[in-house]
């Protein structure tokens, strides 16, 4: 028990990790100064272009699976600390802190991006099937309405219809309804510009920071 709430620590350090803050200093900028202000793959596509957002979204993909990862490698190796049938319960506890922690990273004084890719990353690796439709609807709504947050949106909904839809186990249609509460509420600045209709669209520069 004490090594699986420790690890909730390891979690929450692995989801920190700010690849598009790293991407910004490399280029000579604070990612956290221009654009939006958020240390996501969409800013970075914004201010430093398609390669570096690529590899920034790539590694905030990879962040919060390596967090779930390790621990199921730990159990493996390490059989008493094994927490047996509430194994997936805790996968969910590793997953959201390593979700909070891309969001509020500890390195960059609790800045960070908006959650979707590392998001995503975690979805995929407790049920691709539902990774693969809301990335589906995702890219749709993209390129139809070119507008970033309208994608990532309407892709925690279909997440989480297609979770229960689907019957995947209940810890995991838990996390699909908990990351997708949180991921809305990071975008509650996008979804006032939205309303407001002053959101911009991809190609075009942010009027202001959050």
């Amino acid at each position: 028990m004490t090594v699986n709430l420790l690890w909730i620590l390891v979690a929450y350090l692995c989801g920190s990790i700010p690849p598009g803050y790293v991407a910004g200093r490399w280029a000579g900028i604070d990612i956290r100064q221009v654009g939006s202000g958020s240390t996501g793959a969409t800013n970075v596509l914004r201010t430093l272009g398609k390669g570096p957002a690529l590899v920034v979204f790539l590694l905030d993909v990879g962040k919060g699976v390596l967090a779930v990862a390790l621990a199921r490698w730990l159990w493996q190796v390490f059989p008493s600390v094994d927490p047996g049938e509430g194994r997936l319960w805790w996968e969910l506890v590793y997953a959201l802190t390593a979700l909070v922690g891309h969001s509020k990273s500890v390195w960059i004084n609790w800045q960070g991006g908006k959650s979707v890719a590392t998001g995503l990353g975690l979805l995929a690796f407790f049920s691709w099937p539902v990774a693969v439709g809301a990335l589906v609807i995702f890219g749709l709504l993209v390129a139809t309405v070119r507008i970033v947050s309208v994608g990532s949106l309407g892709a925690c909904v279909t997440a989480l219809g297609l979770a229960v839809g689907l019957g995947i186990p209940l810890p995991y249609q838990a996390y699909t309804l908990l990351a997708t509460l949180y991921i809305i509420w990071c975008h509650r600045t996008n979804i006032q510009r939205l309303w407001q209709g002053t959101e911009p669209r991809l190609g075009q520069a942010k009027p202001t920071q959050e």
